[in-house]
């Protein structure tokens, strides 16, 4: 499949796999930062099928907006004490590197 030759697609599981990790307490955050963190996958295997590269960087850039939301979602747990402070250590650098990559896709 070609989003497996992505490191986005990855790193998008890694932060996927960060976010699931970081266990929040408050449930509806919960399910918003895992709803964030999937579809931040799911999007950039969706780009990967896409043909005009207008129309596959149209598709990055809402994986990236995702993944965005879902490290900024165990932040806000973070600081709301509805998970472990090192949480969110475990998640920045993969959202970083996730967002740079992306960015350069969206171009």
């Amino acid at each position: 499949m070609p989003h497996h030759k992505l490191r986005a697609y990855q790193l998008a599981l890694d932060l996927l796999s960060a976010v699931k990790n970081a266990e929040i307490r408050d449930g509806k955050l919960r399910d918003q930062a895992m709803r964030a963190a999937k579809s931040a996958a799911l999007n950039i295997a969706e780009a990967a099928g896409r043909v005009s590269p207008a129309d596959r960087a149209r598709v990055f850039a809402i994986a990236r907006g995702e993944a965005m939301e879902a490290a900024a979602a165990v932040e806000i747990a973070v600081m709301s004490a509805d998970c472990e402070p090192s949480a969110f250590d475990a998640c920045l650098p993969i959202a970083d590197e996730l967002l740079a990559v992306l960015t350069g896709l969206c171009r």
